[in-house]
């Protein structure tokens, strides 16, 4: 599959999962938890320890069922290592031009972090799939609008204060994606092993952006 493919498939299925933990255990069965809800696009974190060994293992036990990222990635020599370990999408809270052009050389999805309009522009010119507007709460989607107003052509993505209230507001702003985080996968359905938990929230989620396109 091409960044092309992937792409389309990002923008089909809207939602974007961020998995955060204090811990890698039990991230195989939150991301098969997202997945039976219907959350195909998931991310692993590279704050969560051993983060490369839980991409690893997600990529073994659910290989193209989903499109697994690894997010929070801070420099080029981080993209690598989380691509070879069966991430296909990389996902920054900064622009690091070196990193989109890491993944450009490999024809992997990159959706680098940006806030101002200057860094959303300087991230779409490097080559920016998808530009993750974050953090999106401290404007939301009032202003994520006055960033498309502008800007029409660049696909962005919020992330920070996305949940089931501001989904709808955020589409209907022109976000082309949604970067779901603590408000899908709870930290405290992870740490007590609730996942059919995080299975609820996650057909709440699709059910929410299935409602908005229908």
């Amino acid at each position: 599959m091409s960044r092309h493919d992937d792409l389309q498939r990002v923008l089909r299925h809207v939602l974007v999962a961020v998995i955060r933990a204090p811990s890698g255990d039990r991230l195989v069965e939150v991301a098969e938890a997202l997945l039976a809800g219907g959350v195909e696009v998931m991310e692993v974190t590279f704050t969560v320890p051993g983060a490369v060994r839980v991409l690893e293992q997600v990529a073994d036990r659910l290989g193209n069922r989903v499109l697994l990222g690894a997010g929070t990635v801070l420099d080029s020599e981080t993209a690598r290592i989380a691509l070879l370990a069966g991430a296909r999408f990389i996902v920054s809270p900064t622009v690091n031009l070196e990193v989109i052009e890491l993944c450009r050389r490999y024809d992997r999805l990159v959706m680098p972090g940006a806030f101002t309009p200057t860094e959303v522009v300087t991230a779409w010119q490097a080559g920016a799939d998808i530009v993750k507007i974050f953090p999106a709460d401290v404007g939301g989607p009032a202003y994520l609008r006055a960033l498309k107003g502008p800007l029409p052509q660049v696909l962005m993505m919020p992330t920070g204060g996305v949940d089931l209230e501001t989904a709808e507001p955020f589409l209907r702003a022109g976000a082309c994606a949604l970067g779901v985080g603590s408000s899908l996968v709870e930290k405290s359905a992870v740490e007590k092993g609730d996942f059919s938990r995080i299975e609820v929230l996650a057909r709440q989620y699709v059910e929410a952006v299935g409602r908005l396109r229908s």
